[in-house]
């Protein structure tokens, strides 16, 4: 038996991570956070949209791997990627269906002041990000943001 693929749509620092973590605990699932793994394989080179782009590409087959593989074991994966246009939510569904999986995508439903309010926080708390988390760069990966819709064969839980 597969395990499910949970799946968080959110605009940049809407608190995706949060409720990642938090869809982990409950649901006893493996979380696999680009941010994280960004960070870690390419320290402070995501400094543009364009950095984040090309970095977040080249991870992509070895993430895909990795989940296809925990879910067919069985196990439940927390996906703390963006799911925040129709392409990349088609790829994360892609990686259930694969599998053979189900799927649940959690929709956090926040203003532009509220993210942009987190990710002043955010910034303070993590010197490390204040490169990329910026004003100028949330309003370009806003921009490309399109919240989920029923027509998408998608399991939707909104969060306001």
């Amino acid at each position: 038996m597969s395990g499910a693929l949970y799946l968080i749509c959110g605009k940049m620092g809407s608190g995706k991570t949060t409720i990642s973590k938090q869809l982990s605990s409950k649901f006893d699932a493996i979380r696999i956070c680009e941010d994280e793994w960004l960070m870690a394989h390419y320290p402070a080179q995501v400094k543009t949209l364009s950095d984040y782009l090309k970095f977040s590409n080249q991870i992509k087959s070895f993430v895909r791997g990795l989940v296809l593989d925990l879910l067919k074991m069985g196990r439940n994966v927390v996906m703390d990627y963006p799911a925040n246009t129709r392409e990349q939510r088609a790829w994360l569904v892609g990686l259930s269906d694969d599998a053979g999986a189900t799927h649940e995508l959690t929709y956090i439903n926040a203003s532009n002041e509220k993210c942009l309010s987190q990710i002043a926080s955010r910034r303070a708390e993590q010197p490390d990000r204040d490169h990329f988390d910026t004003d100028e760069v949330f309003h370009q990966v806003t921009a490309f943001f399109e919240a989920p819709c029923i027509e998408e064969g998608l399991s939707i839980t909104e969060i306001v």
